[in-house]
């Protein structure tokens, strides 16, 4: 049972030292954090803006062409050159350029698509690696079904980004300069300014719209994630739904959440209609201007057939990708949001961090173990442990007992460094483990856990999970020592039978095995029996403790117990009360004591199980 007087505290009630929440970026702030994953392939950026022009200006050619064509159409009616000259003309320059257009659209594509999935593959593998650095107050805090929304969001928000603004909007910028440069110079000055006039109402209206707009789409994000994280917890906690008997609240909890998507999404849907219908009557009022110019001056005689041709041929090629604009300018600051979430996510403060230059921890052969008058709160208001001291020298196993809430798993955590003490400190072999580094630490301890959660794999997988790339034999082994070989083999796909999410297909003194045999598999210097048998029946119990015993000899062991019979051979037991050690001494010599010790052995040894209920 998870002990509610040691779990860490909600947000709003930081301890000193932990890390203040990171904030989101600006747009362009976003951008310049993204730019060198895309630089590290830069001849590849380099080669694909190349194609890009080169596939702007083959398109920009296509007009060009059929003016020329048609203002060269002048032959008699029957003329041999009209038969020779034009289909083939047409045709051949046509589908050339067409032709060279998609060319270069593809080798852009083609070029660039590993600089786009590699940058995708780097953020994402720092994201999940920064995610395993941070604290467990982090991980204790987090909702897992909106967190992973985020990471998946922002994963594909880079390729997004990508593709809509450097291959949509990169290129059109080129081509309209490219067509304001044609129109300018061969003709007035007229048709540009009208194609700019257009241009700029046309991105006014849809910036300021989208802006405008993009609240209503962050409504609806958080309300997807928060959809989200609804089922997947509840998913999760299967079976506590069953016991409750609360499928129908669950589905309403998850209702609730889907309307209020449904809502946000309907109030995108509706600004977008109205920003569609402005942005389709800037670009008719633009091509109308532009064709009656044009209309005009082949009346005057000042343009020819062609180059009318050409203008149409211009205005269309240029709206075409202006009518996406709203869209992509939606797609582009979405996808900046939802990379800029997983950047703030990578962001986050480590509350426990190596400190520069730390060494690996050394002198492990015979490891001890000291708290140094160790004080420690998970938040400001309420104090775990008060000036706790004691060692547990190399080679011993010392036993800590006492009442849910006193301390006792906090000094397993502080142990691992999952947080660092506020006063005081706590060293191996001399060494204080703030000074080292984690992974030292961490490698040199094992841990059998009360709350035991397993990967959803085989268990063959979970028990090697102690030590990754164990031979079949060597995972045997361990669950032979762990009193659970024979119940894998026992099973009908034995060493490949999968447990399920968080295990849930074991029992919990299956579970608990598999947790004693992965440990037993790590072979550490350093043990913590956290409860280690707290799930299993009593011939079992008996059995692993022994095997237990003999793993600990010679080996620095921690047990953290409610059950006193588990702890009579450690060299030194600790009661604890309230943050503080209240007794220390052998199983005999607390008993003749007579104090709080006794009257807990005293309770136990009358009421049996009952008793174990009262101190859980």
């Amino acid at each position: 049972m998870r002990r509610a007087g040691e779990l860490s505290p909600p947000s709003a009630s930081l301890p000193a030292g932990a890390p203040a929440p990171a904030r989101a970026h600006t747009d362009w702030a976003t951008l310049r954090r993204l730019f060198p994953y895309l630089w590290q392939y830069k001849w590849r950026v380099i080669a694909a803006l190349v194609f890009m022009v080169a596939a702007k200006v083959a398109n920009v050619g296509v007009p060009v062409l059929l003016k020329n064509l048609v203002d060269a159409m002048s032959f008699k009616p029957g003329d041999p050159a009209m038969v020779l000259v034009v289909p083939v003309g047409l045709l051949l320059a046509y589908g050339l350029l067409r032709l060279s257009t998609s060319f270069f659209t593809e080798l852009r594509e083609l070029v660039f698509a590993k600089a786009t999935q590699g940058a995708a593959r780097s953020i994402a593998l720092e994201t999940f690696q920064h995610l395993h650095a941070l604290s467990l107050r982090f991980h204790l805090e987090r909702q897992t079904g909106g967190m992973t929304r985020d990471i998946e969001r922002g994963v594909r928000g880079i390729e997004s980004l990508i593709s809509y603004s450097l291959f949509s909007i990169v290129p059109t910028l080129i081509e309209v300069t490219l067509v304001l440069s044609i129109l300018a110079i061969k003709f007035d000055a007229w048709f540009a300014w009208i194609t700019i006039a257009a241009l700029a109402v046309y991105i006014v209206l849809t910036v300021s719209v989208t802006e405008w707009r993009t609240k209503f789409r962050k409504e609806a994000n958080e309300f997807d994630s928060a959809a989200h994280t609804k089922a997947v917890d509840s998913l999760l906690n299967y079976e506590t739904v069953k016991y409750f008997n609360n499928e129908g609240f669950e589905a309403g909890r998850y209702n609730d959440s889907l309307e209020k998507l449904r809502r946000a999404r309907l109030k995108s849907q509706t600004t977008l209609s109205m920003l569609n219908t402005g942005q389709q009557l800037v670009i008719a009022t633009g091509l109308v201007a532009m064709l009656w110019r044009a209309t005009e001056g082949v009346v005057q005689g000042r343009m020819t057939l062609g180059d009318l041709v050409m203008v149409n041929a211009f205005m269309i090629q240029l709206y075409i990708p202006l009518n996406f604009l709203g869209v992509l300018y939606r797609e582009i600051k979405q996808s900046l949001t939802d990379l800029d979430k997983m950047f703030v996510l990578m962001e986050k403060e480590r509350e426990v961090a190596d400190k520069p230059g730390a060494q690996p921890l050394t002198g492990l052969h015979q490891p001890t173990v000291r708290f140094e008058s160790v004080s420690f709160s998970y938040e400001p208001a309420r104090q775990i442990l008060h000036h706790v001291s004691f060692e547990i020298p190399a080679g011993k196993t010392v036993a800590v007992v006492g009442p849910s809430g006193s301390g006792k798993s906090t000094l397993a955590r502080l142990l691992y460094r999952f947080y660092d003490v506020q006063q005081g400190r706590v060293t191996i072999s001399g060494q204080d483990i703030r000074e080292v580094t984690q992974t030292s630490v961490r490698q040199a301890i094992g841990i059998v856990p009360q709350d035991t959660v397993l990967f959803n794999d085989t268990v063959e997988y979970n028990i090697a999970y102690g030590k990754t790339g164990a031979g079949r034999a060597e995972v045997e082994e361990a669950a032979r020592a762990a009193r659970i070989h024979d119940f894998i083999e026992s099973t009908p796909k034995g060493y490949a039978t999968m447990v399920g999410e968080r295990g849930l297909k074991l029992s919990g003194g299956e579970k608990q095995r598999v947790a004693i045999a992965r440990t037993l598999l790590k072979n550490p210097p350093i043990m913590i029996f956290d409860e280690a048998t707290s799930a299993l029946d009593s011939a079992n119990e008996r059995a692993i403790q022994a095997e237990l015993k003999g793993v600990a000899q010679n080996k620095t062991a921690l047990v953290i117990a409610h059950r006193l019979s588990t702890v009579v051979d450690a060299h030194e037991i600790l009661v604890m009360d309230a943050g503080r050690i209240v007794e220390r001494g052998t199983h005999q010599a607390l008993l003749a004591k007579g104090g709080r010790y006794a009257e807990m052995w005293a309770l136990q040894q009358q009421s049996g199980e009952r008793a174990e209920e009262i101190l859980v």
